[in-house]
């Protein structure tokens, strides 16, 4: 176990230094290659106008969403009325699309976890 800690310790040890040595010319490039989304002013008045601007547009978006859904909606209901004409390939892409969810839905589950498979750490 020791041997692990030290092990650990000199992997972070490496990690610091590394980003000692090169964060600050990483931030440098990262600024100058996405310049044109930075807002000059940086202010505090300048941060809450964006952040407004984005509530707002995400919220104009809803109507638009909302209509993709049901559209997407009634595509299924229309699958389900018409099923005897459903292709066993196209049932077959849903199953499995159905099937990957579930993993990705217990994945999450187990992750939440604490990647147990037993239980919550109480």
């Amino acid at each position: 176990m020791a041997s692990k800690l030290l092990q650990l310790q000199s992997k972070a040890f490496e990690a610091s230094k590394f980003v000692a040595n090169n964060g600050s010319a990483y931030y440098k490039q990262l600024l100058e290659q996405n310049k044109q989304y930075i807002q000059e002013p940086p202010t505090v008045e300048k941060c809450n106008e964006l952040s407004k601007q984005l509530f707002y547009t995400r919220l104009a978006s809803i109507p638009g969403r909302t209509e993709s859904f049901w559209k997407e909606l009634d595509y299924v209901k229309n699958l389900w009325k018409n099923r005897k004409e459903l292709k066993v390939a196209n049932a077959g892409i849903a199953a499995l699309f159905g099937l990957e969810c579930f993993a990705w839905f217990c994945a999450g589950e187990i992750v939440g976890r604490g990647f147990t498979f037993t239980g919550y750490y109480v």
